[in-house]
C-alpha cells in the first residue's frame, strides 16, 4: 500500500446524503475479485446518459471544472448499503484519495482505511462550509497532513480532524494488514520453527 503524508488535490463536491455502494460501483461490475478495473464504472447511473457510454454533463464528475479531482466532498453517511470493497477501489482508482464528509458508513470507512484512501470525518457545519467555498470557487483545492491530522482550505483555514492512532501511523507508513503481517515474520518464524521441535509430527 502506498504510504499517506501529505497531499494536495482539487475538491470535488457531491453534493447527495447517503451515497450508498451501488452508486458508487452497480452490481454488473463486481465479477472481478482485483482491485483494478473499476474506474469506468465509479457512479456509472448518475455519470452516463440513460442507456449510453456518452457522460452526462449536468452530473460533478463530468464538469470540466472537477477534471483531475483527488478530493471527494460528501454528505452524511456515504458508503452505506453493500459492504462491498469495490466502492473505495473505483474511488481510489480513477484517483481519489482523500474523502471528507460528515459520517461514513462503517464498513465503507475501515475499506477506504484498508487501500490508504483516507476518510475523514469533520462536523457537519464545518463540512458545508467547504461545499460553499468549492462552489464560489473554480479550481478550489486543499491541503491533507496526516501526520497534523489537519486540512488546509486556500485562505489558510486550519481545521483538525480525529483519526485512530493505529490507523493513521498504518498509513503514514504504507501498511495494509500484509504489510503489518510481514513486520513480525521474526516473531513468525520463530515460533514455527518451536512448533516443529515441540510437535514434529504435525510437519511430516
Amino acid at each position: 500500500m502506498q504510504a499517506f503524508t501529505t497531499h494536495h488535490g482539487l475538491v470535488m463536491p457531491l453534493d447527495r446524503a447517503n451515497v450508498d455502494t451501488d452508486a458508487i460501483i452497480p452490481a454488473q461490475y463486481l465479477t472481478s475479485v482485483t482491485r483494478t478495473g473499476y474506474a469506468e464504472g465509479l457512479f456509472t447511473n448518475w455519470r452516463y446518459l440513460p442507456n449510453t457510454r456518452e457522460p452526462d454533463p449536468a452530473f460533478v464528475l463530468n464538469m470540466p471544472r472537477y477534471q483531475g479531482t483527488s478530493i471527494l466532498l460528501a454528505r452524511e453517511n456515504i458508503g452505506c448499503g453493500s459492504s462491498r470493497e469495490h466502492a473505495p477501489w473505483a474511488l481510489f482508482e480513477y484517483g481519489f484519495r482523500v474523502i471528507i464528509a460528515p459520517s461514513f458508513a462503517d464498513i465503507f470507512y475501515n475499506n477506504c482505511l484498508n487501500i490508504g484512501l483516507l476518510p475523514i470525518r469533520i462536523d457537519t457545519e464545518l463540512v458545508g462550509s467547504l461545499f460553499v467555498e468549492t462552489a464560489a470557487s473554480e479550481g478550489y483545492s486543499l491541503d491533507i497532513d496526516l501526520a497534523e491530522q489537519s486540512i488546509i482550505t486556500p485562505s489558510s483555514r486550519v481545521l483538525n480532524f480525529a483519526l485512530d492512532p493505529f490507523r493513521k501511523n498504518a498509513l503514514l507508513q504504507g501498511l495494509d494488514a500484509i504489510g503489518m503481517t510481514l513486520q513480525q515474520q521474526d516473531r513468525i518464524a520463530a515460533y514455527e520453527n518451536r512448533r516443529k521441535q515441540e510437535a514434529p509430527w504435525q510437519f511430516a
